[in-house]
Protein backbone atom coordinates (compact mmCIF):
# COMPACT_ATOMS: atom_id res chain seq x y z
CA UNK A 1 0.00 0.00 0.00
CA UNK A 2 1.59 3.34 -0.82
CA UNK A 3 1.63 5.61 1.62
CA UNK A 4 0.18 8.75 1.61
CA UNK A 5 2.60 12.39 1.01
CA UNK A 6 2.18 13.57 4.64
CA UNK A 7 3.02 10.12 5.57
CA UNK A 8 6.00 9.72 3.77
CA UNK A 9 7.43 13.28 4.49
CA UNK A 10 7.19 12.01 7.63
CA UNK A 11 8.83 8.99 7.67
CA UNK A 12 11.43 10.77 5.39
CA UNK A 13 11.87 13.09 8.15
CA UNK A 14 12.38 10.55 11.07
CA UNK A 15 14.74 8.64 9.30
CA UNK A 16 17.05 11.91 8.58
CA UNK A 17 17.18 12.60 12.11
CA UNK A 18 17.57 9.12 13.32
CA UNK A 19 20.66 8.75 11.18
CA UNK A 20 22.57 11.60 11.57
CA UNK A 21 21.96 11.59 15.62
CA UNK A 22 23.63 7.87 15.35
CA UNK A 23 27.08 9.24 13.98
CA UNK A 24 29.91 10.07 16.26
CA UNK A 25 30.08 13.33 13.53
CA UNK A 26 26.81 14.74 14.54
CA UNK A 27 27.89 14.48 18.50
CA UNK A 28 31.77 15.33 18.15
CA UNK A 29 30.79 18.68 16.03
CA UNK A 30 28.13 19.45 18.16
CA UNK A 31 30.39 19.10 21.23
CA UNK A 32 32.79 21.52 19.60
CA UNK A 33 29.99 24.02 19.33
CA UNK A 34 29.15 24.01 22.70
CA UNK A 35 32.69 23.94 23.79
CA UNK A 36 33.54 27.18 21.90
CA UNK A 37 30.88 29.29 23.23
CA UNK A 38 32.02 28.67 26.99
CA UNK A 39 35.25 29.59 25.46
CA UNK A 40 34.41 33.01 23.43
CA UNK A 41 32.37 33.56 26.73
CA UNK A 42 34.42 31.97 29.83
CA UNK A 43 38.16 32.29 28.80
CA UNK A 44 38.35 36.27 28.22
CA UNK A 45 37.34 36.73 31.93
CA UNK A 46 40.13 34.31 33.12
CA UNK A 47 42.69 35.58 31.23
CA UNK A 48 41.94 39.22 31.35
CA UNK A 49 43.08 40.78 34.83
CA UNK A 50 43.30 44.31 36.20
CA UNK A 51 46.36 47.03 35.58
CA UNK A 52 48.27 47.04 38.55
CA UNK A 53 48.30 51.21 39.14
CA UNK A 54 50.46 52.71 42.03
CA UNK A 55 48.56 55.75 43.42
CA UNK A 56 50.09 58.71 46.12
CA UNK A 57 47.11 60.25 47.78
CA UNK A 58 44.06 60.05 48.03
CA UNK A 59 42.36 61.84 44.88
CA UNK A 60 44.49 59.24 42.54
CA UNK A 61 43.03 56.96 44.71
CA UNK A 62 39.42 58.05 44.24
CA UNK A 63 39.92 58.89 40.37
CA UNK A 64 40.72 55.36 39.64
CA UNK A 65 38.42 53.91 41.91
CA UNK A 66 35.60 53.30 39.38
CA UNK A 67 37.90 51.59 36.87
CA UNK A 68 39.16 48.00 36.41
CA UNK A 69 42.45 48.46 38.29
CA UNK A 70 44.39 46.50 41.09
CA UNK A 71 45.60 49.92 43.11
CA UNK A 72 48.42 49.93 45.26
CA UNK A 73 49.22 52.87 47.53
CA UNK A 74 52.40 54.37 48.03
CA UNK A 75 54.24 57.12 49.76
CA UNK A 76 55.41 59.03 47.48
CA UNK A 77 56.56 60.06 43.77
CA UNK A 78 60.10 57.65 44.40
CA UNK A 79 58.15 54.78 45.67
CA UNK A 80 55.99 55.04 43.12
CA UNK A 81 58.93 54.55 40.74
CA UNK A 82 60.67 52.02 42.40
CA UNK A 83 57.41 49.59 41.65
CA UNK A 84 57.61 51.03 37.77
CA UNK A 85 61.20 50.24 37.85
CA UNK A 86 61.02 46.50 39.00
CA UNK A 87 57.37 46.34 37.00
CA UNK A 88 54.92 45.69 39.55
CA UNK A 89 52.87 47.97 38.38
CA UNK A 90 51.98 49.35 34.97
CA UNK A 91 51.50 53.07 36.10
CA UNK A 92 51.68 55.39 38.31
CA UNK A 93 49.17 58.31 39.23
CA UNK A 94 50.50 61.10 41.34
CA UNK A 95 49.85 64.67 42.32
CA UNK A 96 50.73 67.38 39.51
CA UNK A 97 52.82 70.28 41.87
CA UNK A 98 52.12 72.55 38.73
CA UNK A 99 48.39 71.42 38.36
CA UNK A 100 48.81 71.18 34.57
CA UNK A 101 44.96 69.26 34.96
CA UNK A 102 41.86 70.28 36.51
CA UNK A 103 42.01 67.11 38.51
CA UNK A 104 45.77 68.06 39.87
CA UNK A 105 46.76 64.50 38.80
CA UNK A 106 49.93 63.30 36.38
CA UNK A 107 50.44 59.77 34.87
CA UNK A 108 53.95 58.49 35.59
CA UNK A 109 55.04 55.08 33.37
CA UNK A 110 58.08 53.74 32.69
CA UNK A 111 58.15 53.77 28.65
CA UNK A 112 54.88 53.89 27.34
CA UNK A 113 52.01 55.48 29.63
CA UNK A 114 49.16 53.32 30.32
CA UNK A 115 45.90 54.37 27.47
CA UNK A 116 43.82 52.49 30.25
CA UNK A 117 44.89 54.90 32.90
CA UNK A 118 45.08 57.87 30.94
CA UNK A 119 41.11 57.55 29.64
CA UNK A 120 40.27 56.97 33.14
CA UNK A 121 41.71 60.28 33.84
CA UNK A 122 40.50 62.02 31.34
CA UNK A 123 38.05 65.09 31.49
CA UNK A 124 35.13 64.17 29.38
CA UNK A 125 32.98 66.98 28.14
CA UNK A 126 28.77 66.69 28.48
CA UNK A 127 26.72 65.07 25.83
CA UNK A 128 23.78 66.43 25.27
CA UNK A 129 21.66 64.37 22.49
CA UNK A 130 18.52 65.64 20.66
CA UNK A 131 17.39 62.22 19.98
CA UNK A 132 18.75 59.98 21.76
CA UNK A 133 19.09 55.72 20.13
CA UNK A 134 17.88 53.74 22.75
CA UNK A 135 20.70 51.09 21.00
CA UNK A 136 24.07 51.26 21.31
CA UNK A 137 26.78 50.66 18.69
CA UNK A 138 28.12 48.16 20.99
CA UNK A 139 24.78 46.30 21.10
CA UNK A 140 24.08 46.34 17.70
CA UNK A 141 27.41 44.69 16.80
CA UNK A 142 26.72 41.90 19.56
CA UNK A 143 23.40 41.31 18.03
CA UNK A 144 25.00 41.22 14.76
CA UNK A 145 27.81 38.76 15.66
CA UNK A 146 25.28 36.41 17.58
CA UNK A 147 22.20 36.66 14.74
CA UNK A 148 24.87 36.32 11.87
CA UNK A 149 26.83 32.72 13.34
CA UNK A 150 23.33 31.47 14.23
CA UNK A 151 22.03 32.01 10.89
CA UNK A 152 25.90 30.21 9.74
CA UNK A 153 25.20 27.87 11.60
CA UNK A 154 21.62 27.00 10.72
CA UNK A 155 22.18 27.80 6.69
CA UNK A 156 25.52 25.30 7.01
CA UNK A 157 23.39 22.57 8.70
CA UNK A 158 21.33 22.35 5.23
CA UNK A 159 24.88 20.96 3.95
CA UNK A 160 23.56 17.70 5.29
CA UNK A 161 20.58 17.38 2.64
CA UNK A 162 22.98 17.53 0.35
CA UNK A 163 25.23 14.74 1.90
CA UNK A 164 22.89 12.31 2.34
CA UNK A 165 21.18 12.76 -1.04
CA UNK A 166 24.53 12.29 -2.74
CA UNK A 167 24.94 9.51 -0.35
CA UNK A 168 21.64 7.78 -1.39
CA UNK A 169 22.52 7.72 -5.01
CA UNK A 170 26.18 6.73 -4.56
CA UNK A 171 25.02 3.40 -3.25
CA UNK A 172 21.83 2.95 -5.17
CA UNK A 173 19.43 3.22 -1.99
CA UNK A 174 17.67 6.38 -3.97
CA UNK A 175 16.42 3.65 -6.50
CA UNK A 176 14.82 1.61 -3.42
CA UNK A 177 13.02 4.92 -1.80
CA UNK A 178 11.54 6.80 -5.13
CA UNK A 179 9.72 2.77 -5.84
CA UNK A 180 7.74 3.19 -2.69
CA UNK A 181 8.08 6.95 -1.79
CA UNK A 182 6.85 9.93 -4.23
CA UNK A 183 10.25 12.18 -5.01
CA UNK A 184 8.65 15.22 -3.59
CA UNK A 185 8.13 13.61 -0.25
CA UNK A 186 11.58 12.47 -0.12
CA UNK A 187 12.72 15.89 -0.66
CA UNK A 188 10.11 17.65 1.55
CA UNK A 189 11.28 15.07 4.37
CA UNK A 190 14.52 15.84 3.82
CA UNK A 191 14.22 19.42 4.03
CA UNK A 192 12.07 19.00 7.34
CA UNK A 193 14.00 16.62 8.86
CA UNK A 194 17.68 18.59 8.91
CA UNK A 195 14.99 21.67 10.04
CA UNK A 196 13.99 19.71 12.92
CA UNK A 197 17.28 18.80 13.56
CA UNK A 198 19.15 22.06 13.67
CA UNK A 199 16.22 23.64 15.46
CA UNK A 200 16.76 21.45 18.13
CA UNK A 201 21.03 22.16 18.70
CA UNK A 202 19.82 25.49 18.73
CA UNK A 203 17.43 25.12 21.34
CA UNK A 204 20.21 23.76 23.59
CA UNK A 205 21.97 26.59 22.84
CA UNK A 206 19.82 28.84 24.09
CA UNK A 207 19.57 27.31 27.15
CA UNK A 208 23.77 26.76 27.39
CA UNK A 209 24.32 30.25 26.51
CA UNK A 210 22.80 32.30 29.74
CA UNK A 211 25.16 29.68 31.98
CA UNK A 212 28.14 30.95 29.80
CA UNK A 213 27.24 34.20 29.55
CA UNK A 214 26.71 34.17 33.24
CA UNK A 215 30.00 32.28 34.33
CA UNK A 216 31.75 34.83 31.66
CA UNK A 217 30.18 38.10 33.38
CA UNK A 218 28.30 38.59 30.57
CA UNK A 219 24.93 38.48 31.66
CA UNK A 220 23.71 41.93 29.84
CA UNK A 221 24.41 40.15 26.52
CA UNK A 222 21.59 38.41 26.81
CA UNK A 223 19.19 41.11 27.41
CA UNK A 224 20.08 42.84 24.47
CA UNK A 225 19.94 39.73 22.59
CA UNK A 226 16.56 38.94 23.23
CA UNK A 227 14.01 41.43 22.42
CA UNK A 228 15.25 40.81 18.90
CA UNK A 229 14.38 37.14 18.89
CA UNK A 230 11.26 37.22 18.13
CA UNK A 231 11.74 38.53 14.89
CA UNK A 232 14.62 36.80 13.84
CA UNK A 233 13.16 33.03 14.07
CA UNK A 234 10.89 33.26 11.62
CA UNK A 235 13.14 34.51 9.30
CA UNK A 236 15.70 32.18 10.61
CA UNK A 237 13.03 29.24 10.02
CA UNK A 238 12.55 30.86 6.14
CA UNK A 239 15.78 31.47 4.96
CA UNK A 240 16.47 28.13 6.05
CA UNK A 241 13.63 26.89 3.68
CA UNK A 242 14.95 28.93 1.02
CA UNK A 243 18.73 27.45 1.01
CA UNK A 244 17.19 23.68 1.41
CA UNK A 245 16.14 23.89 -2.04
CA UNK A 246 19.38 24.85 -3.18
CA UNK A 247 20.87 22.38 -0.65
CA UNK A 248 19.31 19.27 -2.17
CA UNK A 249 19.18 20.39 -5.90
CA UNK A 250 23.33 20.51 -5.39
CA UNK A 251 23.04 16.85 -3.93
CA UNK A 252 20.61 15.34 -6.56
CA UNK A 253 22.62 17.40 -9.70
CA UNK A 254 25.94 14.69 -8.57
CA UNK A 255 26.32 11.27 -8.16
CA UNK A 256 29.74 11.20 -6.03
CA UNK A 257 31.01 12.47 -2.84
CA UNK A 258 33.96 13.56 -4.16
CA UNK A 259 32.32 16.01 -6.35
CA UNK A 260 30.47 17.54 -3.28
CA UNK A 261 32.70 20.50 -3.07
CA UNK A 262 32.27 21.90 -6.40
CA UNK A 263 28.12 21.77 -6.40
CA UNK A 264 27.92 22.93 -3.31
CA UNK A 265 30.41 26.19 -3.55
CA UNK A 266 27.38 28.64 -4.80
CA UNK A 267 25.36 27.60 -1.99
CA UNK A 268 27.94 28.11 0.63
CA UNK A 269 28.16 31.47 -0.75
CA UNK A 270 25.49 32.23 -0.37
CA UNK A 271 25.32 30.96 3.22
CA UNK A 272 28.24 33.69 4.00
CA UNK A 273 27.01 36.52 2.38
CA UNK A 274 24.25 36.80 4.79
CA UNK A 275 26.99 36.97 7.71
CA UNK A 276 29.23 39.42 5.96
CA UNK A 277 27.38 41.56 4.27
CA UNK A 278 25.58 42.45 7.75
CA UNK A 279 28.96 42.37 9.48
CA UNK A 280 31.24 45.10 7.56
CA UNK A 281 28.26 47.22 6.57
CA UNK A 282 25.74 47.37 9.73
CA UNK A 283 26.08 50.67 10.23
CA UNK A 284 25.14 51.71 6.77
CA UNK A 285 21.53 52.78 6.63
CA UNK A 286 21.28 52.43 2.41
CA UNK A 287 22.82 48.90 2.20
CA UNK A 288 21.29 47.67 5.53
CA UNK A 289 17.84 48.46 3.82
CA UNK A 290 18.45 46.97 0.57
CA UNK A 291 20.07 43.74 1.93
CA UNK A 292 16.23 43.85 4.23
CA UNK A 293 14.81 43.08 1.40
CA UNK A 294 17.03 40.49 -0.83
CA UNK A 295 16.07 36.96 0.51
CA UNK A 296 19.18 35.90 1.15
CA UNK A 297 20.60 38.40 3.28
CA UNK A 298 17.08 39.48 5.06
CA UNK A 299 17.08 37.43 7.88
CA UNK A 300 19.81 38.82 9.10
CA UNK A 301 19.42 42.32 8.39
CA UNK A 302 15.59 42.88 8.75
CA UNK A 303 15.65 41.67 12.36
CA UNK A 304 18.71 43.87 13.23
CA UNK A 305 16.82 47.01 11.72
CA UNK A 306 13.80 46.09 13.64
CA UNK A 307 15.53 45.95 16.76
CA UNK A 308 17.98 48.80 15.43
CA UNK A 309 14.33 51.27 15.48
CA UNK A 310 15.00 51.70 11.76
CA UNK A 311 12.42 49.39 10.92
CA UNK A 312 8.90 49.29 11.00
CA UNK A 313 7.09 46.15 12.09
CA UNK A 314 4.91 46.73 8.59
CA UNK A 315 8.56 46.39 6.53
CA UNK A 316 9.69 43.53 8.85
CA UNK A 317 6.16 41.94 7.65
CA UNK A 318 6.73 42.52 4.10
CA UNK A 319 10.34 41.66 3.69
CA UNK A 320 8.84 38.26 5.83
CA UNK A 321 6.28 37.79 2.96
CA UNK A 322 8.92 38.39 0.23
CA UNK A 323 11.29 35.64 1.82
CA UNK A 324 8.33 33.42 2.29
CA UNK A 325 7.66 33.90 -1.21
CA UNK A 326 11.11 33.23 -2.33
CA UNK A 327 10.73 30.07 -0.31
CA UNK A 328 8.00 28.90 -2.12
CA UNK A 329 9.25 29.46 -5.46
CA UNK A 330 12.86 27.70 -4.55
CA UNK A 331 10.91 24.84 -3.48
CA UNK A 332 8.81 24.62 -6.50
CA UNK A 333 12.17 25.16 -8.93
CA UNK A 334 14.23 22.44 -6.57
CA UNK A 335 11.32 19.98 -6.74
CA UNK A 336 11.32 19.31 -10.52
CA UNK A 337 15.95 19.28 -10.55
CA UNK A 338 15.51 16.84 -7.43
CA UNK A 339 12.59 15.09 -9.88
CA UNK A 340 15.18 15.39 -13.09
CA UNK A 341 18.61 14.23 -11.49
CA UNK A 342 17.62 11.66 -8.50
CA UNK A 343 17.90 8.65 -10.44
CA UNK A 344 20.50 10.04 -12.91
CA UNK A 345 24.12 8.58 -12.21
CA UNK A 346 27.73 9.49 -13.96
CA UNK A 347 29.04 12.73 -13.80
CA UNK A 348 27.48 16.23 -12.69
CA UNK A 349 24.02 17.32 -14.28
CA UNK A 350 23.43 20.61 -15.25
CA UNK A 351 20.31 22.26 -14.28
CA UNK A 352 18.78 22.66 -17.22
CA UNK A 353 19.21 18.64 -18.46
CA UNK A 354 17.97 17.82 -14.78
CA UNK A 355 14.57 20.20 -16.07
CA UNK A 356 14.31 18.53 -19.49
CA UNK A 357 14.49 15.24 -17.52
CA UNK A 358 11.55 16.12 -15.32
CA UNK A 359 9.16 17.72 -17.87
CA UNK A 360 10.03 14.12 -20.03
Amino acid sequence: MALSFTAATKLIAEREIRTYVRTKGFWISFGITIVALFALTVLPSFFSSPTKVAVVGSEAKAALSAGDFELREVADLAAAEELLRSEDVSAAVVPDPQERTPSGLRVVALENADTEVVVALAQVPPVDLIAPGEISGGQQQAVVTVFGLMFLMFGMGGMAIAQSTVSEKQTRIVEILVSTIPVRALLAGKIVGNAVLTIGQLVVLAAVAPIALKIGGQDELLGVVAPAIGWFIPFLILGFVLLAGMWAMAGALISRQEDLGSSTGSVVMLVMLPYFGVLFLFQNKLAMTIMSYVPFTAPVAMPLRVFSGEAAPWEALVSLALLAGAGVLMLLFASKVFTGSLLHTGGKLKIKQALATSKG
